[in-house]
This record gives structure tokens, sequence and C-alpha cells, in this order.
């Protein structure tokens, strides 16, 4: 089953006191509707409203208020107004229907014993409009593609999931996993990928899947665009993505392209508010707050490693490999712990970081910063020996923490080192594919 822990999550927002209406957000085909359907197992009734058909949108449309959209509804689909407690309501692609939205906030006033979920692909493209959101009567929760530990569980791997949620890792367990990541790596998480991998196991036969994954993109530029010139930003922007995914990019000329700084910021931001790209900003700062500086390049990170392997034609370099820091320059495996530490955290504040030093003339930079008990640790995704870290001697030498981690292809290692400064710290080196349990390892090794 994909998606056990917010299905977990779902269960747990299901039985807690002064619930509210929760708003699922994620990009298309990330499995919105499949969490609520294996969801919905729960409830004694269930109703599920898709608003992108007439019919269930009219019903936002002909009613105003939330009593008689419940009558109506639970009318139309024969259903018992008496088991309200037991019944889970979903409104799936409420984006198509400003009324809907707003009427979240009535169901929790009105109805708080109705269990209500909503979802939309393209919730953050109706923020800034004239549309009212329910502020401070919903809940969210992120979506995202499929973790290395739901593969796992899909691949029905089960001895190797409890291995990977043992802390520490087994020994044993170490190459049986990575032969595992590395196929995760490959394919991605977007969960139709997984699913056809996981009854076929055939990569060849995922080519007019991942094709398919990218055409509703397209097909969305027109709802994203505010006229027919951007338009045609969007679909650049969106066929360059994955040639310029894990690294620092600049707005101006984006994608080999004559279109302004101004016009390519504009745009990637939209994507971005779709969910399909995160531009990460780096920080500066070396103390809390740790905030992103909007005026340095960002990276970008994409919705989903898989399809980023598969559209920059990356996928062939990948067979066999035994270190994936050897590819790209490093940029895949960056890419995929960036996107295994988004999957650890379902809320939407959880945002990627990284750190560059505010010098001219320097290079220094940390590949991630991870929120960690009020302070930022900083995490490198490196092969090879500590003396290589240049960039992490700096930072350490410069904000006197003392304590790293380094993913990598080897087993976890606790290490004590010394910068040339004189510095001490503790390097925790951790396989890479650990990194979606990164909180559980520094609250195992941070104490010791």
């Amino acid at each position: 089953m994909f998606k056990r822990r917010i299905v977990n999550e779902l269960k747990e927002w299901k039985n807690a006191s002064g619930r509210k209406p929760l708003v699922l957000r994620g990009a298309r085909q990330v499995g919105k509707t499949t969490v609520v359907e294996q969801f919905a197992s729960e409830f004694n009734q269930y109703i599920h409203l898709n608003l992108e058909r007439a019919s269930d949108k009219n019903f936002f449309v002909h009613y105003h208020s939330a009593g008689e959209i419940v009558q109506a509804v639970f009318f139309h689909y024969n259903k018992k107004m008496e088991n309200l407690h037991d019944t889970l309501l979903f409104i799936d692609e409420i984006q198509q229907s400003p009324e809907a939205v707003a009427m979240l906030r009535y169901f929790y006033e009105d109805f708080p014993d109705l269990h209500v979920v909503a979802a939309g692909s393209l919730l953050e493209t109706l923020l800034g409009k004239s549309i009212s959101f329910p502020v401070g009567r919903v809940e969210y929760r992120a979506v995202r593609p499929v973790s290395f530990a739901e593969f796992l569980a899909a691949m029905g791997e089960d001895r190797a999931l409890e291995a990977y949620n043992k802390t520490p890792l087994p020994d044993f367990a170490y190459e049986k996993l990575l032969q595992f990541f590395h196929t995760y790596t490959l394919i991605g998480g977007m969960p139709e990928i997984v699913a056809n991998y996981v009854e076929k196991r055939d990569l060849i036969a995922l080519q007019n899947v991942y094709e398919s994954l990218l055409i509703p993109y397209f097909d969305d530029t027109e709802k994203y665009a505010k006229n027919t010139g951007q338009i045609q930003l969007l679909r650049h922007a969106i066929r360059t993505i994955f040639y310029e995914a894990g690294r620092r990019i600049k707005f101006q000329g984006f994608g080999a392209s004559s279109y302004s700084s101004k016009e390519m910021s504009e745009v990637l931001r939209i994507l971005e508010k779709a969910m399909l790209i995160h531009l990460v900003f780096p920080t500066t700062q070396i103390e809390p707050p740790f905030l992103p500086d909007i005026k340095k390049s960002p990276r970008l990170q994409v919705l989903d490693t898989g399809m980023l392997n598969f559209f920059s034609g990356l996928q062939k370099e990948l067979f066999g490999t035994k270190d994936l820091n050897d590819l790209y320059q490093g940029k895949i495996t960056e890419h995929i712990v960036g996107q295994e530490l988004l999957a650890s955290n379902d809320s939407f504040l959880n945002a990627l970081h990284f750190w560059v030093r505010d010098k001219k003339q320097s290079e220094a930079e940390i590949d991630f910063m991870f929120p960690y008990n009020g302070t930022m640790i900083p995490v490198e995704v490196k092969s090879g020996t500590c003396g290589k870290l240049r960039s992490l001697l700096q930072y350490i030498d410069t904000s006197k923490a003392n304590f790293a981690v380094r993913f990598y292809a080897g087993k976890i290692q606790l290490e004590e080192h010394q910068t040339n400064k004189g510095n001490r710290f503790k390097l925790l080196n951790l396989p890479y594919f650990l990194s979606g349990r990164l909180k559980a390892y520094l609250d195992n090794y941070t104490l010791k």
C-alpha cells in the first residue's frame, strides 16, 4: 500500500478533538486521491465529489449554505444523515470551485462531526486571487512522491523495510538496501511509475508512463498563464527544468533562451506554486533565524528524481553504478537526498535549505542545512574523506558548529575530526539511502 505514513496521519486526524476540514496539497499525480480512497475504508459512508464533473460542482453553485449542500449531497448519493459522524466527504479538484473553497469554513463551523477532506493540484494558483480562502478554519497536509520507505513497502520487501526503520541499521542490511535505493533513484517516486514497476519489473515499459506524466503540465499552461505570451514561456520552462535540475540557476536566459530575468522568475514561481519544482534559495547565516537570500541564485529541485533522469536522458548512465556520486557531478544523489528530506515531513513549512559563504570569490557551499532542535545541522552529500569536504570545514570554522552529517555510498560511522584551525566536531557518515531517516539518526547520535 502506497503512502502508509500519511494514511496513518489521516487516521490520527480523524480521531483528533477540534478537527478541521483537511486540505491535501500536492502536484498532479502524486497520489492524493489514492491516499483518500485508502483512508475511506475507516468509514461506514464515503462520498467522493469530483468538481471537474459539472454535476458535483453544481452543488456549490446552486446552494449557498453548508446545510443545503450537505442535505443535497447526502440525498443525491443516497447516504444517511444520521451517520454524519461516520462519513467521509472527499471534495476532489476543489480548485475548480471558489465557492467550494470558501464553504470549507462553514463545514467546520456547522458540521463539526462530518469528516471533510479536500484536494487539488492547483490550489496554490488560487492564492492572490479574489477567493475567500478559509484561513484558520482548515488544516493542511503535503502529499509528495513515494518515499524510499514507501517504495520498499510497495515492492513487498517487508524485512528490508523493517531493517530500514531500525536505528542504527543492521550491518547485514546495507548491501540490499543500497541496491534497492539505486533502483528507486533510477525510477523515482511517482505512484503510477512505482505501481507499473512493481507489477512488471520492466524499466523499458515505463517510457510511455513517464511521458504521460508530463502531458498534463503542458495542458495546464493555459490555466496557469495570465496571457498568451506566458503560455510559451511556461512550456519552455517545463521542457527545460529537467535539464537544469540539481544546479543553481539564473533566471536571465534560463534554458539558453532570450527571456528576461523578470519573465522567467515569474513563470518558474508559477511552476513552484503548481509544485512541479522547488526554488531552493541559499542562506549565508550561521545563527538562527536562517533566512533565505532571494538575491542569490537558487538551486532547482524538480518534483521527482525519476522524472529528472528520464527527461534529461540520464537513466542509462545509472545502470550498474556502485556510487551515485560518480554521475552528473554528484547532482543525482544530491537531488534524491533533497527529495527524501522533503518526503520525511508532510508539512509545507518544511523547506530545503543550503548554505553559501558570504564572501566575494568564495565557492564554499553546504549541500543542505537541516533544521534540528532550533539550529541547523550542516549536511553534505559526498564521497571521499573528510579532508575533501572543504566547504564543510570552512563552515565549521565560521560557525563553530560541533556536529555535521555526510551522506555517501558507505556504512554508518561516527567520527571525530578537527579543522586546520583547531575546531573539533563530530561527523556522522550515513549511507545516502538513510536520508529520509535523518532526524531519527540525529536523535540517536547527537546525544552521544
